[in-house]
């Protein structure tokens, strides 16, 4: 009781005075009592000039928060934004472009520290809209990878690329939605590709996914079709690499934002979706 609860008394010439309670609150910080002046009532007590309060040992200390390093935060994240903000996710990206994009992103991962996913691994959890690729600068959707190419030599246009991440099942889906051009006077046609991996952690920050399948659905007019699982070939007529699986490092994660870099230099921006 005395650890949570003091009387103290102090003496005050020709000034009458009341008993002051000090009492420790949750967040170990302590309330007074003031009186109308604004000011602080101080009991009286002969021979001592201050007022104190025992305070429980194992209470923690009260700590306010870094207001200014939660300020310089947003403004590296604003700076990043800014930078891939206009470049259609990185396919309309100069070279320059790139440049800046990668010394924003670095940034933030020197801000931020080391990503231990041992012990934010919940922040994983949920759908993540791609809002940039250094990838898709090469004008393929694969990337530094082979891949289906952009502009006339197929008629596709990229949509919203997202990524589903459960962390408890371990799945890990990338999400593609694609407008496929059709000779006139066919109307395009709109369908969402979902590629299948399971996902492990490999070390403190890197992620493992290994591709299961492709399934294709038809969106807009065509969505009451079913789905369609595109089959893999033959195990003879595979390549040796890339399969689907790869692994990354993710290079900062918070709550709304996450960057990675791909085992071939990839730098890719999410945010939350």
């Amino acid at each position: 009781m005395a650890s949570l609860l003091t009387h103290s008394l102090i003496s005050v010439s020709n000034t009458r005075t009341q008993s002051c309670f000090i009492k420790q609150n949750k967040l170990g910080v302590f309330g007074f009592q003031y009186n109308n002046t604004g000011h602080v009532n101080l009991p009286k007590r002969r021979g001592t000039c201050l007022c104190a309060a025992a305070v429980d040992e194992q209470a923690p200390a009260f700590q306010f928060p870094d207001l200014s390093k939660d300020h310089t935060l947003k403004s590296l994240k604003f700076k990043l934004l800014s930078a891939v903000s206009g470049l259609n996710r990185g396919l309309a990206a100069s070279e320059e472009d790139l440049q800046k994009a990668d010394s924003a992103a670095k940034e933030i991962e020197d801000f931020g520290g080391p990503v231990d996913l041992s012990a934010d691994l919940d922040k994983l959890q949920g759908r993540w809209k791609l809002i940039y690729s250094s990838a898709f600068s090469s004008r393929t959707l694969g990337g530094s990878r082979p891949g289906p190419p952009t502009g006339r030599l197929l008629p596709i246009t990229l949509g919203q690329v997202f990524q589903r991440i459960d962390i408890l099942s371990k799945d890990f889906d990338n999400i593609v939605e694609l407008e496929l051009g059709a000779p006139w006077p066919l109307q395009p046609v709109e369908v969402t590709a979902t590629l299948a991996h399971k996902f492990e952690i490999i070390g403190s920050s890197t992620i493992k996914i290994i591709f299961e399948k492709t399934t294709v659905k038809t969106t807009g007019n065509l969505s009451q079709l079913p789905p369609l699982e595109i089959p893999q070939l033959p195990e003879q007529f595979r390549p040796t690499t890339n399969r689907g699986s790869g692994d990354f490092e993710v290079t900062y994660l918070d709550s709304d934002l996450r960057i990675t870099r791909g085992d071939r230099g990839e730098l890719r921006v999410f945010v939350v979706s």
